[in-house]
């Protein structure tokens, strides 16, 4: 459920650069697909670390990539616009409303840490497979899981190192989208829905399985108060910056 998340998230920044900024000839635009596809593709990789390789899995991972590459291609020539640099350095952005600039930097912050733990998350996957929390909750050793079956921990361990690769991948697109994009009303939903199916799923699943320790559940929620905080920041400064430009027009 976790996973599914990341992919929800994924896909809608997908549709938000695919239909602005890549659509005006963003060159970062372009850019954000190929990093990120190099990124979330790559992480399949992972299962050389546990040994669990999911044919299913692995066949739509190809058809995917296949559709992937073709669409990089076919949009290369779009991408013509150069990058101006990071939107705060801009003269829009440092004459931006202080709220505004916060929210921003604060959408930078979460995206970092999305990045990060999502290696850190992939990097379990493929060794430990399982923290202190998981098995206390769980009422069992690793080495008693891997006697019920020698194949239940690389199976767990191919969903967790999926998970963090998705969590990493939405924390390079959120990156490269915040550092770039002006504000704007498109991008804050996009970034929106994103965060909600993102931390929703993550935080949610906890709950509906029971799973519920404190300390476990700490560094989301962490995440999810940033989040929120720094998009309700951005948005108010945005909507303060638009009627304020509307009014010395007036």
């Amino acid at each position: 459920m976790a996973f599914g998340g990341t992919l929800i998230a994924v896909a809608t920044l997908y549709l938000w650069l695919t239909a602005v900024p890549l659509r005006q000839g963003h060159a970062w635009a372009w850019r954000a697909f190929l990093v990120s596809g190099i990124l979330g593709f790559g992480s399949f990789l992972s299962y050389l670390g546990y040994g669990y390789l999911d044919s299913w899995h692995g066949a739509g991972s190809l058809a995917l990539l296949a559709v992937f590459v073709a669409g990089l291609v076919r949009s290369r020539p779009r991408a013509a616009r150069a990058a101006s640099g990071a939107w705060l350095a801009t003269r829009e952005g440092r004459a931006a409303p202080r709220s505004l600039r916060m929210g921003r930097w604060g959408l930078l912050a979460t995206a970092s840490s999305l990045v990060m733990a999502g290696f850190v998350i992939l990097f379990l996957g493929m060794t430990e497979v399982f923290v202190a929390e998981d098995l206390g909750f769980i009422g069992q050793t690793r080495d008693a899981i891997e006697r019920i079956s020698p194949r239940l921990v690389p199976l767990i361990a191919h969903d967790r190192a999926g998970f963090g690769g998705g969590l990493a991948t939405t924390g390079v697109l959120l990156f490269m989208a915040a550092w770039y994009a002006p504000p704007a009303r498109a991008f804050h939903q996009a970034v929106f829905a994103a965060g909600l199916a993102g931390f929703g799923c993550a935080i949610g699943t906890h709950y509906a399985e029971g799973y519920v320790n404190p300390w476990h559940l700490a560094p989301a929620f962490a995440g999810a108060a940033l989040f929120a905080l720094s998009l309700v920041c951005e948005r108010i400064g945005f909507v303060s910056a638009a009627a304020a430009a509307e009014s010395a027009t007036q």
